[in-house]
């Protein structure tokens, strides 16, 4: 496994990749790598010849208010998890790698940034979308690989691909869950035994707005209300948001239409741990 830490190297490693005839998948990340990476990793090798994990915390994504020296670096662990997953090239660069100077550009997208983390983490989509062109400029063609846990996220990246004409294909992957269905993050070892057992009602909470919706309930204020009530009937959440969006737009629904596609996305927080999930309905 090759690790690079400019974005010379990186650059010049993918295109001899190419030039070589290979295809290429990109799964960025921040690292603290968890099965959910793995999973990540793994789509990319079943797709493309060689994976190429980027690991960077990205300081434009971070509030002020949001503690950026916190976030777990355990990059020697981070390596070896990669190598164990066959990854071909791993990117790690510094903050002075990445931003050499302050940075006077930056990507924007009007509409799926504005709601949900949009609402509650203004500047924190703009910080995505900047570090995300960098990545997909240095990588050059290539698949890129997502997880659904950040469901809006993961839709802002694809439109924005789409918008730039970027050589990108932008692919989705499954949440990958505990054995209590908690959606695995890098955020949840900040969660104590308490606020960690808590945490299973906002996957079980989904699941029974999800049943609500498949026995007939084609109100999507009703299903979010009933979502939402679930959630805080636990003492240790905080409720933050609870929706039934349109996939595509992330506009909050109406009536639930037969045959169409919802997604029920929620925030919550326990303690000061915030924990994002999500779950997909086909409307029967």
């Amino acid at each position: 496994m090759q690790v690079c830490a400019t974005k010379a190297e990186f650059r010049r490693f993918l295109d001899d990749t190419r030039a070589a005839g290979h295809t290429v998948g990109l799964v960025p990340t921040m690292g603290a790598l968890h099965a959910g990476h793995r999973s990540l990793m793994d789509a990319a090798s079943a797709q493309c010849d060689v994976v190429a994990l980027t690991i960077f915390v990205n300081p434009l994504q971070f509030a002020p208010t949001e503690d950026l020296s916190k976030y777990p670096r355990p990059i020697a662990r981070d390596l070896e998890l990669a190598e164990a997953a066959g990854v071909g090239v791993v990117f790690t660069p510094t903050v002075e790698e990445m931003y050499p100077v302050p940075t006077a550009t930056t990507v924007h997208l009007d509409g799926l940034t504005a709601p949900m983390e949009g609402a509650a983490r203004p500047t924190h989509f703009d910080g995505v979308t900047t570090v995300v062109t960098k990545l997909f400029n240095i990588a050059g063609p290539c698949r890129a690989y997502f997880g659904e846990k950040d469901f809006q996220q993961f839709s802002i990246v694809r439109r924005m691909a789409a918008d730039l004409d970027q050589p990108i294909e932008v692919v989705p992957c499954p949440i990958i869950r505990e054995a209590d269905g908690l959606a695995m993050s890098s955020r949840n070892i900040y969660l104590s035994p308490d606020d960690r057992a808590a945490a299973g009602v906002l996957h079980r909470s989904l699941r029974a707005a999800g049943e609500l919706i498949s026995q007939g309930e084609r109100r999507a204020s009703v299903v979010a209300a009933q979502l939402a009530a679930d959630i805080c009937a636990e003492p240790r959440a905080a409720l933050e948001y609870a929706e039934v969006v349109d996939p595509l737009t992330l506009e909050p629904c109406d009536q639930l239409d037969a045959g169409t596609d919802v997604r029920l996305i929620i925030a919550a927080r326990f303690a000061t741990t915030r924990l994002l999930d999500n779950l997909g309905v086909q409307v029967p």
